[in-house]
């Protein structure tokens, strides 16, 4: 059972978040022959105030 874990920034649409996991589900099913009915993508979107980077957070930018 494949399990792709996506870590964003917060403020993408739902139709992006769609989008993502189709096509991410899309390339296991056909690059490493994964069935489709058991891929899992579990979007975790993280608040800008709780993500740095380069020393900052992302919500200072």
């Amino acid at each position: 059972m494949p399990v792709v874990q996506v870590h964003l920034k917060a403020g993408r649409t739902v139709e992006q978040k769609r989008q993502l996991v189709e096509r991410i589900t899309d390339s296991l099913v056909e690059i490493a022959g994964a069935n489709r009915e058991r891929v899992h993508v579990i979007i975790d979107e993280v608040p800008g105030d709780n993500w740095g980077r380069a020393g900052r957070l992302l919500s200072d930018d």
